[in-house]
């Protein structure tokens, strides 16, 4: 039987999905909603992001971002 993929091992070195090709997109923390996060892309778009899976998150952290679902917490962008 083939062990469940985590969060470190589910992305190919070109930054994409092994299960569904897409890519994940960072994100960073602009508030927390109603145990959710509004994010903004790298082009300022805004976003409701579910943070289930993410410990530990606060406004200015980037996230790992796929499919509208945090999936790594990045940290704290510099100068934010």
């Amino acid at each position: 039987m083939m062990a469940e993929p985590t969060g470190d091992q589910c992305w190919t070195t070109d930054g994409h999905c092994i299960t569904c090709g897409d890519e994940g997109i960072v994100m960073r923390v602009i508030e927390l909603r109603d145990g959710s996060a509004v994010c903004a892309d790298q082009q300022r778009t805004r976003h409701r992001i579910a943070i289930d899976l993410v410990d530990s998150v606060s406004v200015g952290d980037e996230l790992l971002v796929h499919a509208g679902v945090a999936i790594r917490r990045l940290g704290t962008e510099v100068g934010a």
